[in-house]
């Protein structure tokens, strides 16, 4: 199934208001609680649907957030430096990770970028295997929601692979 085809009835509004519903726990909660949750669904989404299925299913929920989160948590105003500044900031402050552009070539629309500390998987145990599925989707959606171009975004090294940082590439989608 092609989840981009599919209108969604996701809103940013639908997250509900966390500081007046947690006025004694607030905002923040370890990060071991947002693995337990999304290493669970992943699981029980691997059984159900197997691992391809899966990992679409995390991509598509990431592009999702990633769109959200850029048009409500960054200003997509400003020229590419000034995106990247503002994305790298934002991402640091909500504790996601350290974003770090490796290369740009911003005719082609075309990234290599790391993000340390990542909060899928900085930490996890080494299984030669890269695990941001979720991640992919979400820079994915960040760079759509700025440019208007649609990404393909893949993750080429990984805690999870025995590097200590995620790396990415980034190039738009070829619609031909």
């Amino acid at each position: 199934m092609n989840y981009m085809n599919v209108p969604s009835s996701f809103s940013w509004e639908g997250l509900g208001d966390i500081g007046e519903g947690r006025t004694n726990l607030g905002y923040e909660m370890p990060v071991i609680v947002y693995r337990l949750f999304q290493y669970a669904l992943k699981d029980i989404l691997s059984r159900e649907y197997g691992e391809d299925m899966s990992a679409e299913i995390y991509r598509a929920a990431g592009h999702l957030a990633g769109l959200q989160f850029a048009r409500k948590v960054l200003d997509l105003s400003g020229d590419f430096d000034y995106f990247i500044t503002n994305l790298q900031k934002q991402l640091a402050d909500l504790r996601i990770g350290i974003l770090r552009i490796e290369k740009a070539d911003l005719t082609n629309l075309s990234l290599t970028l790391t993000v340390s500390e990542d909060l899928d998987c900085s930490g996890l145990p080494v299984t030669d295997e890269t695990v941001c599925d979720y991640d992919e989707g979400f820079i994915a959606g960040i760079l759509e929601a700025y440019t208007g171009k649609v990404f393909i975004v893949k993750e080429i090294d990984c805690w999870a692979t025995g590097d200590r940082t995620c790396r990415f590439t980034a190039n738009i989608k070829n619609t031909a």
